[in-house]
């Protein structure tokens, strides 16, 4: 089980890019180039290495509640298979989570069986759980290594044949970078002076302004307009075959007009599904990362039904004037009415994220199944993670009367506005 422990007061620190790497930065890019691009996120009061609210300056990572230094240990029997659960129990860190020397067969996704997959490395959202196996061999003491996604520090224990062993602790790997397509630009006209230069469309009278071409051009759009919380009739629309199935969102979709009020810092030019990628600070790696496109539920889920309507759900938030997160650009506060399911019935729901960062979307008392291509075998999940500019749909049976929560499962989040009641009844909608 990750953590995190917090030492000292405040919410977050930006971590500051070093003079070194602004002259590296000169030397890749150029002055102009460069000089823009730091201009740039200093009038937004952002750094393109924010990937976290709060980082190891500020927190101790541990492992079943174990700083790094007091190691802590699973013996096994050299030969034997052992299954670990990784729950991520932190209240505001995503992980990075591998075991050098070891394959990590993953069984289990948030408590649910799915059909295995070989991966040597998973990033875990707050909340998000896994169960994985292994086979250690031999006279030696592995390290399982839960490395921060804004490798700000890690948490780590060792599997061992014996007590007091210990493993090599792995290099430290650099810090990742947020890109255009982090911030929903068009994928056409993002290099400027020959660079991938990190970016964000700003909210209208935001004063930023972006290089390059109008991607209304350049992008083909999906026909989305409704971009607030919006129910689409989906009854048209299901494919003749049942078991077919798409990954809603595959092709980029250009944002509406709705951006969602002084509540909003940004939207995203253009979401799009990325199941498919690993995550930013993975994407480069050697090693099999986890995908949620290699999530396939153990045996067919019970309600084939297609969704009869579409409900859209914008991450919405403001980091750099005010600490504010929301949906839609609403805080739970300033909400006006709940979102009301009908009892009983199959619906996609799809959350959009306007933001820069990562967020695990937590729904109680009812399963979300990933849309993630998988057909009749789409795992079932209660949290999922939402990449910044990414569009994510979910398939939602319900079958649970009552009031339920749904919320960003990073407490900071939750706690600041991102946070909205479903309510599930029989009446009409």
């Amino acid at each position: 089980m990750f953590t995190n422990l917090k030492k000292l007061p405040g919410y977050y620190n930006f971590q500051q890019r070093t003079a070194a790497e602004f002259f590296s930065n000169i030397a890749d890019w150029g002055v102009w180039a460069t000089l823009k691009n730091y201009l740039m996120w200093d009038q937004m009061r952002m750094d393109p290495t924010d990937f976290a609210d709060v980082t190891g300056y500020t927190f101790t990572y541990l492992m079943n509640g174990l700083s790094p230094g007091a190691n802590w240990t699973g013996l096994f029997r050299p030969g034997e298979k052992v299954r670990l659960r990784f729950i991520n129990a932190a209240s505001m860190t995503f992980y990075d989570v591998r075991i050098p020397g070891l394959t990590m067969t993953v069984v289990q996704a948030d408590g649910q069986n799915i059909q295995p997959v070989l991966v040597e490395e998973l990033r875990m959202g707050v909340a998000e759980t896994y169960d994985v196996i292994v086979e250690p061999t031999g006279d030696r003491a592995y390290t399982i290594f839960a490395e921060t996604m804004d490798r700000s520090g890690y948490a780590r224990g060792t599997l061992a044949p014996r007590p007091g062993m210990e493993g090599e602790i792995p290099e430290r790997r650099p810090r990742p970078l947020r890109t255009m397509e982090d911030m929903g630009m068009s994928m056409e006209g993002m290099e400027m002076n020959g660079m991938d230069m990190p970016s964000m469309k700003h909210s209208e009278g935001s004063g930023m302004t972006m290089p390059g071409k109008n991607p209304s051009s350049d992008m083909p759009s999906m026909g989305h307009g409704q971009h607030d919380m919006g129910m689409h009739d989906m009854s048209s629309k299901a494919p003749a075959d049942p078991i077919a199935s798409m990954i809603p969102g595959a092709e980029p979709v250009k944002h509406g007009p709705d951006d969602h009020g002084t509540g909003n810092q940004t939207v995203a030019e253009y979401s799009q599904n990325r199941f498919g990628e690993p995550g930013r600070g993975l994407e480069n790696s050697s090693r099999r990362v986890l995908l949620y496109t290699d999530l396939r539920s153990l045996r067919p889920y019970p309600d084939q039904r297609q969704p009869e309507r579409e409900i859209e759900l914008h991450v919405t938030g403001n980091m750099a004037d005010r600490y504010m997160w929301s949906f839609n650009g609403e805080k739970y506060s300033d909400a006006p009415e709940p979102i009301r399911f009908r009892y009983g019935e199959r619906l996609r729901l799809t959350f959009v994220n306007d933001t820069m960062m990562e967020h695990p979307l937590h729904l109680h008392g009812m399963w979300m199944h990933l849309e993630n291509g998988a057909g009749k075998y789409l795992p079932r999940k209660h949290t999922v993670i939402v990449k910044p500019a990414e569009r994510v749909s979910v398939a939602v049976t319900a079958d649970a009367p009552g009031p339920w929560a749904f919320h960003c499962h990073l407490l900071f989040h939750m706690e600041a506005g991102m946070f909205r009641v479903i309510e599930v009844s029989d009446k009409t909608l």
